[in-house]
């Protein structure tokens, strides 16, 4: 990864001579002669990185030599990265203290990779200089001594910004080759459900195989099988990986069974939960990639498991044949290679993507050639096609065909060649995207949007466009595997990494990420060997207090300490953060302690000058030190599930560079604290809170007003505003400029005071929302009419209505052309929705020239207590209506006989509607004629 902070360095010296440049004084003088040789120095290296990088992974006597040379720039690369982080820094804060203070020259104290103190910016301007003529020194012996390798210039990969053909994954169904092994594997998982007496035993099938066969690939064909549909009450399936957990697996299985975790932390209750979870349902349990051959830690799992009800199976994934033995397997599939056949079948079905005919026919002898240097791995198939989409002519496939790549004898064993191939062919920018996520423990769930906010933080990327413009370029290529998806957007959101690929990604950052399972003797785990790592990853198991040091680590940018607790839970003493940890974390960019049971941090937090990205999500946090907000360089701070979190610090409108903050899931938090509207980089606020007045004017004048959302026009996504039934004045809503928050996509506005319902027409009016909004849901809103500009949101997608209890009508939304959902709740006094509803005056003769409701598919009424007539016209109405629910509804007469018939609904709910169930229940009911064309009904 050495091109990767190369680049990050010289982008990042480009950005701090052009702040300088503006400064009235500059701090460092006198450098330029040596900036400029440094700058000249890392390009000439740059040049010929990529051949040393492709010919260290060769078997050959300048191996060794290649191997530290690399490591001796990647040391020097880092180190000026520190040095240019300690110079931004020093310009930040006098860019902030000149917008603070009327006195240019003041002296400033702040942290730069020490302890707190005071000095001149004539002795910071020294120090810096003597730093970058230090740096110059070093790097001058490492350019001279490439000249011993003979290196070549290469091109560097194409530039990630090309427009890819979208075909980013195989679906299930486009297996290739494992027909025979599915069917059997799934008639052996159905096996012996008849014979009771057999069958009263844990049943353990395993499938056997090396990395990249497609071990986890047919688990999952397997587990999606028709077949069990109705045979197992539960299926659930647990990436078990290293280390071999029992209680996070236990932990894992409950919660598949049960629908959430339980909270507890010792091993005794946990056993006797999972027990309880599986007695009584016949389940089938999927274990994916197991490595334990220590039986000890298996057996409490397997004696608890033996409680579920006879025909149960556990389906597990090892790459080791004596792992199943140990577990006790009763049949194991060995998986064998794809033949020739069907491995050139998935290979070609990447490759030619939306290729001609033509094409598909010149390419076609060579593919073929490729397709058999895959030797029948799926993983690598897969891989090596993705590659070749990118390849447009003969001499491109030949090139790939001929790669001295393919005869590694170090990698033999694996598909390290083909994901070698598809990684040197990656642009630098790329290729340290990829690398990093090495962070990672295997086969954790990797969050899309989290990973580009972790890019963003090491310097990798500026924005995050670009950065999911990368994340959609790696999964196009194969690297990432698993993808879930929005429903609505269709983007991804989060993903997995094959572990072999993750054995890939750790192989080519061996020096540069260190990740290790850590138990209570920091000795234990620490050694020297890993002193130089940059990107430290603790895996913390649930018996082991938080640790007090990362022992001989020097200068770590990213620190995540990877645990398994959810808050609430039982907190024990030993879960506290020692300041003396924050001392070694003063190079830190990337600090992630979330599921920590932290109860508080240290003030010393305010030394990480240099953090880009803090996570503390799901810890017992009651409020946060005030020294966070001189966190100036802070770019996401993530607080989600921090469900004791009563305050956020007042101070936090100081973090200028701040572009998220996540408060999902922090329902004890009532307000937010003055000076929010100034965070103008501000994208990711997921609530803004209006608190009740409080008796103290001096905490009233604390609080956040709704005006401060005037200048916050970069927020995106979701966001709910709470408490905005105070909002008492017109002027006061008009100052939140809420229309030209035009990246919004999903807003709930929460009228809601005190228990009651609340809120001015005339103030809502003034609240007037931008007309590309998607969602929108209006609750506890007091008045009796609703705002006119809901008509206006030509955009919207889905409407939900709930508790607008004083409602005696509904505005027109049969004319926004773009909804498709529709739920309404609690408008109990609404008597009749007519012609008003769907947007036609006050009676049929309006009638339109357009569809009424053009779009809308679901359509759900919820405790509509007072409701008793449901109107409409014989015209062409709801055309795309597929569901259709009323819950509560018990005044209600019955339903319009037009849209019954006439409107294509494929599922109809009816509950606890008393008139509706006796006029439309089956056999009995008058109007049961009315609805018997519909798919499903459901009437109780």
């Amino acid at each position: 990864m050495s091109d990767a902070i190369i680049g990050t360095v010289l982008t990042q010296l480009g950005s701090i001579l052009e702040r300088e440049i503006q400064q009235e004084l500059r701090l460092v003088v006198g450098v330029d002669k040596d900036i400029e040789n440094l700058k000249r120095t890392f390009r000439s290296i740059s040049s010929v990185l990529l051949d040393a990088e492709m010919r260290r992974v060769k078997k050959d006597e300048e191996k060794e030599g290649l191997e530290i040379w690399l490591q001796n720039l990647q040391e020097v690369s880092y180190d000026m990265d520190d040095i240019l982080a300690e110079w931004s820094n020093a310009l930040l804060k006098i860019e902030i203290e000149g917008l603070e203070n009327t006195t240019p020259k003041k002296k400033v104290c702040f942290f730069i990779n020490s302890p707190c103190f005071c000095f001149s910016k004539v002795f910071l301007r020294r120090d810096i200089a003597l730093k970058i003529q230090e740096i110059n020194e070093r790097l001058d012996f490492i350019d001279k001594e490439k000249l011993r390798y003979n290196l070549k210039e290469i091109e560097n990969g194409e530039a990630p910004n090309r427009r890819l053909k979208t075909v980013s994954h195989i679906d299930l169904n486009e297996a290739c080759g494992r027909d025979g092994e599915q069917t059997g594997l799934v008639r052996e998982l159905l096996k012996l459900k008849e014979n009771s007496r057999a069958d009263r035993g844990l049943h353990l099938v395993s499938i056997v195989g090396m990395g990249g066969i497609g071990k986890t690939f047919l688990a999952q064909l397997a587990y999606h099988s028709a077949d069990f549909e109705t045979h197992f009450d539960k299926r659930i399936w647990v990436c078990v990986s290293e280390p071999f957990d029992a209680s996070r697996i236990a932990k894992a299985i409950i919660e598949g069974v049960d629908g959430h975790a339980p909270n507890l932390v010792e091993f005794d209750p946990i056993m006797t939960k999972l027990r309880n979870s599986i007695a009584g349902k016949r389940f089938l349990l999927v274990l994916d990639d197991v490595w334990t051959q220590d039986h000890e830690k298996w057996e409490p799992l397997r004696i608890s498991l033996k409680n579920g009800v006879p025909g149960s199976k556990i389906l597990v994934t090892t790459r080791n044949e004596r792992v199943a033995k140990m577990m006790g397997s009763s049949y194991t599939l060995k998986l064998g290679q794809l033949s020739k056949q069907d491995c050139w079948s998935l290979f070609s079905q990447i490759a030619y993507f939306d290729r001609s005919k033509q094409d598909r026919e010149e390419l076609e002898d060579i593919g073929k050639k490729i397709a058999a240097k895959c030797k029948g791995l799926p993983l690598a198939a897969k891989t090596v096609g993705s590659l070749m989409r990118f390849k447009n002519s003969i001499r491109e496939w030949q090139s790939v065909l001929d790669n001295f790549m393919w005869g590694l004898e170090e990698t033999k064993e694996g598909p390290f060649p083909p994901l070698l191939l598809s990684y040197y062919d990656l642009h630098p920018s790329l290729r340290r995207c990829f690398s990093y996520c090495a962070i990672f423990p295997k086969d954790c769930k990797i969050e899309a949007d989290n990973l580009i906010k972790l890019w963003m933080a090491q310097g990798y990327i500026d924005t995050e466009i670009r950065g999911r413009e990368f994340l959609d370029n790696l999964i196009s290529r194969c690297f990432f595997q698993e993808l879930e998806k929005d429903k609505d957007t269709e983007s991804i959101v989060r993903f997995k990494m094959h572990d072999m690929v993750h054995d890939f990604a750790q192989y080519l950052t061996k020096n540069e990420c260190y990740m290790t399972e850590v138990d209570n003797k920091v000795e234990s785990w620490m050694n020297s060997s890993c002193s130089k790592a940059r990107h430290l990853t603790l895996v913390r198991a649930e018996d082991v207090h938080f640790p007090v040091s990362i022992g001989n680590i020097e200068k770590p940018h990213t620190f995540l300490v990877q645990s398994f607790y959810d808050c609430p839970a039982l907190v024990s003493e030993e879960d506290k953060v020692s300041p003396d940890l924050f001392n070694q974390l003063l190079h830190v960019k990337a600090l992630d302690l979330s599921r920590n049971r932290l109860l508080e941090l240290p003030d010393e937090i305010g030394k990480l000058m240099n953090i880009r990205y803090l996570n503390l999500s799901h810890n017992p946090l009651g409020e946060l030190p005030e020294t966070i907000c001189g966190l100036y360089n802070l770019q996401t701070l993530k607080l989600v599930a921090c469900k004791y979190l009563r305050r956020l610090p007042q101070g936090i409108g100081q973090l200028k560079n701040l572009r998220h903050l996540e408060i999902d899931g922090t329902e004890k938090l009532e307000a937010l604290p003055k000076g929010i509207g100034r965070l103008h980089s501000l994208q990711t606020l997921n609530k803004f809170i209006l608190a009740v007045p409080v008796n103290s004017r001096n905490l009233e004048e604390r609080m956040c007003k709704l005006g401060e959302l005037k200048d916050l026009n970069q927020l995106r996504g979701r966001l709910k505003m709470g408490g905005l039934g105070l909002v008492s004045n017109v002027e006061e809503a008009k100052q939140a400029e809420l229309k030209n928050k035009v990246h919004i996509t999903d807003l709930h506005m929460d009228f809601k005071v005190q228990g009651q319902a609340e809120g001015k027409l005339e103030v809502v009016e003034a609240l007037e929302l931008h007309p590309d909004l998607q969602s929108l849901q209006i609750s506890f809103y007091g008045a009796t009419r609703l705002p006119s500009w809901i008509t206006s949101l030509t955009n919207l997608r889905k409407l939900q209505l709930q508790d607008c209890q004083n409602c005696t009508e509904l505005p027109p939304l049969g004319r926004l052309p773009s909804l498709q959902t529709l739920y309404i709740e609690n408008m109990h006094d609404l008597k009749q929705i007519g012609y008003e509803f769907l947007g036609l005056g006050s009676s049929s003769s309006t009638m339109a020239a357009i569809d009424i409701f053009p779009k809308l598919k679901k359509l759900k009424f919820d405790n509509m207590r007072n409701w008793e007539q449901w109107e409409v016209v014989n015209m062409r109405i709801m055309p795309c209506l597929r569901y259709l629910k009323l819950s509560d509804c018990v005044k209600l007469k019955g339903l319009p006989d037009y849209l019954l018939q006439k409107t294509p609904i494929r599922k109809l709910r009816i509950n606890k509607c008393p008139i509706l169930q006796q006029r439309y229940q089956k056999e009995t009911g008058e109007n049961w004629i009315k609805i018997s064309h519909i798919q499903k009904v459901r009437i109780s």
